[in-house]
């Protein structure tokens, strides 16, 4: 199965690329990998500090690895002190903690000075380890990426990278007064492309931005969507029960933003819209609630009080109630309870939260970016929107205020629609890639032996 781009940019025509959706093989898959999360912990709580799709993404990927038989090993930042060495996420998951620098107080900016320092720790963990010990290294994030470049060299094991997110991408699309990324970034992720026997693009649009920015090989970039637990991120019991649950009013509508409180994220589109929606229908006031489900990160902690302020200014604070970041179950039951899930992000290298707010059974609205097409079926599960104009925003809510019963129709879409991203599929994907990624890292090994 191979998935086609016919197109780099939005300024022009390139030649149709090929990125195939796995790279299959009768080849001896990985038995054990060491993979690599510096920045972040997958014990950490998604929406707080960098927390967030990636966490979920490592450790969803890294349970339903196990489930098939590859054992993971995940090597993190250790952020407070008296962490065990190594804790058991999960039967054959095992995170291991690395000193590496203060434990808390370090922005994600500050890290690349503690690389040698966390290099360190993981070659101390792999030294006391039998010969061969990790097939393979499957690094996340362009931190990691370094970190598993030299593992990769020193182990004598094929590396295989996913950005989650790319410095020229996000810097192509920023949000006004946000922070561009640094030079220094740039140039590491460029190391790592070029480095990496295999890069996991989580769609066909990020793997040709790879292609474009990055000057990828086409051959060596893979497109492995990511999944969603079906388990817990399900319509249950219904979005009636959700509400009563959270205290919400049955007859509400409830457009939800949930995930880290950043310029990246556009939060403020949400609350711009919602003022644009009431100022056009004041008698919508009484039966709207707004909740902002997370935490500032990244850019947004330098204004943490940022948004309560702009619902302020907006005269919108009454409908907006800010919470606070909420472990998956009960962020399922705050899907369950939304009208409709907005994301008006302006970078989204694919939005698992718009897969998981779909699989729960609510329709999203969301800014045409990044993966997010793939993720949203517009006109279907939800609706895309161009660009990040509130007006527009406020034209895709007034359609569900307007017609309550497009709630529940686009709902059981969205439910249907998010079928097909289980992690299940996503942990096989990946490891057909491993398997490739090994086979051709031994075939160049034996062409070099025999010169």
């Amino acid at each position: 199965m191979t998935q086609y781009v016919s197109r780099l940019g939005s300024s022009r025509v390139a030649p149709r690329l090929r990125f195939p959706t796995a790279f299959p093989g009768g080849h001896r898959r990985p038995r054990r990998i060491a993979m690599l999360s510096v920045h972040t912990s997958p014990l950490h709580q998604p929406g707080t500090g960098d927390a967030g799709g990636m966490n979920v993404y490592i450790v969803e990927l890294a349970r339903r690895l196990a489930a098939i038989n590859i054992e993971v090993e995940i090597f993190t930042r250790s952020t407070t002190g008296g962490l065990p060495p190594a804790v058991e996420l999960a039967p054959g998951v095992l995170v291991r903690h690395i000193d590496a620098g203060p434990y808390e107080g370090l922005a994600k900016e500050e890290l690349p000075a503690q690389l040698c320092a966390f290099t360190h720790g993981v070659m101390q963990a792999w030294a006391g380890q039998r010969p061969g010990y990790y097939d393979l290294v499957h690094s996340h994030y362009w931190l990691s990426g370094h970190v598993g470049w030299l593992a990769a060299q020193r182990w004598g094991v094929p590396l295989v990278h996913a950005m989650h997110t790319m410095a020229k991408v996000k810097n192509a699309a920023l949000a006004e007064g946000d922070t561009p990324e640094p030079a220094a970034r740039v140039i590491g992720e460029t190391q790592i492309v070029d480095a990496a026997d295999r890069l996991i693009a989580n769609t066909a649009e990020e793997a040709a931005e790879l292609v474009r920015f990055y000057e990828a090989a086409p051959e060596s970039v893979a497109v492995v969507h990511p999944g969603v637990n079906l388990d817990r991120f399900s319509p249950a019991d219904g979005r009636a029960a959700a509400r009563a649950r959270l205290g919400l009013p049955q007859d509400a509508l409830i457009p939800l933003f949930a995930g880290r409180i950043q310029p990246l994220k556009a939060p403020d589109v949400l609350l711009r819209a919602v003022a644009v929606l009431l100022d056009r229908d004041p008698a919508l006031r009484s039966r709207m609630v707004v909740p902002v489900v997370g935490g500032p990160s990244g850019s947004g902690l330098a204004k943490p009080e940022g948004l309560q302020k702009l619902a302020a200014r907006l005269g919108i604070a009454d409908v907006v109630r800010f919470q606070p970041p909420v472990g998956q179950d009960q962020l399922a039951d705050w899907f369950r309870a939304a009208s409709v899930l907005v994301m008006p992000s302006y970078s989204e290298s694919f939005g698992l939260v718009a897969i998981e707010a779909q699989a729960a059974g609510t329709p999203v609205v969301a800014a045409a970016v990044g993966g997010l097409p793939v993720a949203v079926r517009d006109g279907v599960s939800g609706f895309l929107i161009p660009g990040h104009d509130p007006a527009a925003y406020a034209r895709a809510l007034a359609r569900f205020a307007e017609a309550p019963e497009l709630v529940t129709r686009m709902g059981a879409a969205a439910a249907a629609h998010a079928q097909g991203f289980g992690w299940g599929t996503a942990a096989s994907a990946t490891a057909e890639v491993y398997t490739a990624a090994m086979h051709e890292h031994r075939r160049r090994r034996v062409r070099s032996h025999h010169g």
